[in-house]
């Protein structure tokens, strides 16, 4: 793949007619895998909030693309997710919640920042050096699952919303980290609004509005790359739409507390496989 990119000062640029001919020609069992990938990304998402990692994680171990596409991709694949859950969150009533319009406004406008920086970011990042941030990353979602359940037992709510000098620095550390990654940001978000004192239902729905303008933002400044696999974009897109309506059956079918522990166990062992695979 290195010879599929010309270099625009500091930024890399990809050809994306080369990115989309290596995808298209991916054997029938790496679609496969990768459909699954995503699948159980789209149950996570809507079962537990994390989980549109795992698109990421299917990308890197699977495709073989560079990290601009591994991101470029990934981020594309969860914008339709993202317009879903925010609709569903709308619909049900969480942005009425009091101070959960200004938390989510807060976090669209780091996300607006935030974001575009992530994109940068990933040009200057290897595939080793990919590999063990993302191993990184994963494995600190695992960890944040972990403290967000020991807060939901306790119980403990900060009355009121927190300033928005707090929830700024979650959403453009989110954003940019999602960004780079690819991620939805949900999954990062949702676990840092808990701890700051949010309650469950409004962080979510919060997240979700977030999550929106991230994957939107995030789509256009890889697209501008040609860094976007884009037929890969059904492959994993149809999956991971179906595995949130599954998902949302098994919110309502076994305890969420067991999902996530078990949830946070498999992205810290993960974490742990990307980075040795990597160094």
């Amino acid at each position: 793949m290195a010879g599929a990119r010309v270099h625009a000062g500091t930024l890399t640029v990809w050809d994306d007619r080369r990115i989309a001919h290596s995808a298209d020609h991916l054997a029938a069992g790496t679609l496969v895998l990768l459909g699954v990938f995503a699948y159980a990304g789209g149950v996570g998402t809507t079962a537990l909030g994390p989980g549109g990692v795992l698109v990421t994680i299917g990308l890197f171990l699977f495709s073989g693309l560079p990290p601009a596409a591994i991101s470029g991709t990934a981020i594309a694949t969860n914008l339709g997710a993202a317009v879903l859950g925010t609709g569903a969150f709308s619909r049900s009533g969480q942005f009425s919640a009091p101070g959960a319009r200004r938390v989510a406004g807060v976090l669209v406008a780091a996300a607006v920042i935030g974001t575009p920086i992530g994109v940068l970011a990933n040009a200057h990042v290897s595939g080793a050096a990919f590999g063990v941030l993302l191993g990184v990353c994963v494995a600190a979602i695992g960890a944040l699952l972990i403290v967000r359940e020991r807060r939901q037992r306790a119980a403990r709510r900060v009355a009121g919303t927190p300033a928005w000098t707090v929830i700024a620095p979650i959403g453009l550390g989110v954003a940019i980290v999602s960004g780079l990654f690819g991620l939805g940001g949900q999954l990062l978000s949702v676990p840092l609004l808990v701890s700051a004192g949010i309650a469950m239902l409004p962080a979510l729905g919060a997240a979700q509005a977030q999550s929106i303008v991230i994957a939107g933002v995030g789509t256009i400044g890889y697209a501008l790359r040609g860094a976007i696999a884009w037929p890969l974009i059904p492959v994993m897109g149809i999956p991971l739409l179906a595995g949130a309506l599954t998902g949302w059956r098994v919110a309502h079918a076994i305890p969420a507390d067991r999902l996530r522990s078990l949830l946070a166990g498999v992205l810290i062992a993960t974490g742990a496989y990307l980075i040795l695979r990597s160094v």
